[in-house]
């Protein structure tokens, strides 16, 4: 193993580049629906309330995540007041703290060139840096689901006190199973049988690995708030539990149930350019380990050496990304983020690849790998051209959540990303197919994907968030700050989550096929207000005849059956009544 300390010029420099790609604008945007409203609302819940132990949304009890996140925005709800960026200073904290201790690891075990590789490549992917800017729980469970899996690591090759990593293993997992649930343990204990099962290191587990001294452990931190939980709600909590873990994993929730073969494209993509490397890099792990497997068939596999040897790293990172890829496909439940906790063992298995790669210029599929990389990058560059045609042919179905869609174009931002990808592409290949030059090839990939992502977030985010995003927030709030707690506030037609979350109140949400629901709320005394798109005002019953819009906000519209008193700033301008489309 390479000892090496890690160089300072390189931890400044994750520091400030992953600081500026989670941070920038970090609350310029309004909480998108459905999970970052209802976490950021649940957090804003546990912090009015005091209530620790409980968590809420709509004032209803809330089981879909554990507390651990909620317990983080609630301190940050503290320092920074409730607000966008405060809900998601957790997770761009965690994914700062992620890039750190996975160069540190890395470095570490391999050297700084590849600790240095490995973190920029954890960095510079879509999924890492769109978690990291999100008020999701995955920042933060990724983090401790990588920090328990390589505490087991250091746990059982380090000699002398860096055995005591083992407990990291734990912890990790305990946290983790706080932030997240059971895919908190699942995830470290699929890849940890996975390696043992492999290596026939059982034994070596049980002398190192304190198992009943760290289960312990494990429940002694873990433990209480689900004991608390369910002896404060009993069956309200268990079975709603229930639903939303196993229940999650046998059926399909959401309309989320696509194909088993959903998370190749999402893994293509999500850690593009670098999932170009996977495929070699997984081979030459499987290789290496099939020749060392078969060289020690006879030989005792428990009185191994107590450090791993240089390849073994690698066969462990690459059982973490089968055996976490093939838990998270068997679940009937899919989305893009479910599998972001095998990406540290991605950036990893390929930081490895390409070293060697660079080392050696005739490493096996080093040339193929960088085809592939140029391929599927002229491929997104087409798909940023046209993706203003295609808003453009699809805006109609989108009316319903955005109504202005029609009349909203997405700006040179999509042609400036496919003119960056274009170019960067063309000198990918020159460098990266040229032996002498071929380093060159990954501050190019690199570079194009920290380009686009900031063109994304300064030049077509602040549009969608303007007339899309912003504008029911807007009026949620201004309506929260007119409205006692007795009075009502509907949400019609556009249900959002968020709207709690501006409004600082419980929301009743009503869908626009539920109208008998909406005669019994308006027949209520006091003052209602009912937060709608403008489209829907002529489906309003009867009993809402009274109602005046004194709010409207591109394509929204605030009824009230008595007059505002505070009108929040640029909250009151009409939208554009000319047919020319909206451009940010």
């Amino acid at each position: 193993m390479d000892r090496l300390a890690p160089p300072p010029i390189h931890l400044v420099l994750l520091f400030l580049l992953s600081s500026l790609l989670f941070f920038i604008s970090l609350g310029g945007m309004g909480l998108t629906d459905r999970d970052e409203g209802r976490n950021a609302e649940a957090g804003r819940e546990m912090f009015a309330s005091g209530d620790l132990v409980t968590p809420t949304f709509n004032g209803e009890l809330r089981v879909a995540k554990p507390v651990f996140l909620y317990w983080l925005m609630t301190l940050s709800y503290h320092v920074f007041g409730v607000n966008e960026f405060a809900a998601r200073f957790p997770s761009a904290l965690f994914g700062v703290a992620l890039i750190l201790m996975h160069y540190l690891f890395l470095t570490k075990l391999r050297g700084p060139t590849v600790g240095l590789y490995g973190a920029l490549m954890l960095l510079l992917n879509i999924e890492i840096l769109a978690l990291g800017r999100m008020a999701i729980t995955d920042s933060v469970l990724i983090f401790f689901t990588t920090l328990s899996l390589y505490s087991f690591w250091l746990g059982l090759q380090e000699q002398g006190s860096g055995r005591h990593w083992i407990w990291g293993f734990y912890v990790g997992m305990a946290l983790a199973t706080l932030t997240k649930g059971p895919v908190g343990f699942a995830v470290p204990l699929i890849t940890v049988l996975l390696y043992l099962a492999a290596t026939r290191r059982w034994q070596l587990f049980w002398e190192r690995g304190v198992p009943l001294a760290g289960t312990l452990l494990f429940f002694i931190l873990a433990g209480p708030w689900y004991a608390a939980m369910f002896l404060i709600h009993g069956d309200a909590y268990s079975s709603q539990a229930q639903v939303h873990t196993v229940g999650r994993f046998l059926a399909p929730m959401e309309g989320h149930g696509v194909g088993w073969w959903f998370y190749i494209p999402v893994l293509l993509l999500g850690f593009y350019p670098w999932s170009s490397f996977l495929p070699a890099g997984l081979y030459r792990a499987y290789v290496s380990w099939h020749a060392f497997h078969t060289q020690q068939m006879h030989a005792s596999s428990e009185s191994g050496a107590s450090e791993a040897s240089h390849d073994e790293l690698d066969w462990f990172m690459g059982l973490w990304i089968v055996g976490v890829f093939i838990f998270f496909s068997l679940s009937s439940t899919r989305l893009p983020h479910y599998i972001g906790p095998l990406f540290p063992a991605c950036a990893i298995l390929a930081a490895s690849y390409w070293t060697q790669g660079l080392q050696d210029p005739s490493t096996k599929g080093l040339r193929g790998s960088i085809h592939f990389l140029m391929g599927v990058g002229y491929l997104l560059a087409i798909g940023f051209a046209c993706a203003p045609a295609l808003f453009a042919k699809f805006s109609e179905k989108m009316v319903k959540e955005f109504p202005l869609a029609t009349q909203f174009d997405l700006g040179p931002g999509p042609y400036a990303g496919a003119t960056i990808v274009v170019l960067a592409m063309g000198l990918v290949g020159y460098f990266g197919l040229n032996d002498d030059k071929r380093g060159l090839a990954f501050g190019v990939a690199g570079g194009a994907l920290a380009s686009v992502f900031l063109v994304a977030i300064l030049t077509i985010v602040p549009g969608l968030n303007r007339y899309a995003i912003a504008p029911p927030q807007e009026l949620a709030y201004a309506a929260g700050l007119n409205l006692d707690p007795k009075d009502q506030l509907i949400a019609f037609g556009s249900t959002r989550p968020s709207f709690a979350f501006y409004a600082r109140r419980t929301v009743s949400f009503i869908p626009s096929n539920e109208l008998d629901r909406l005669r019994t709320a308006l027949g209520k005394n006091g003052r209602i207000m009912i937060l709608l798109p403008e489209y829907l005002q002529d489906t309003l019953p009867k009993e809402a005849a009274g109602f005046q819009p004194i709010l409207k906000r591109y394509g929204f519209l605030l009824l009230s059956n008595q007059p505002v008193v505070e009108t929040p700033q640029g909250v009151d301008a009409a939208p554009p009544q000319s047919s020319k489309p909206l451009s940010h």
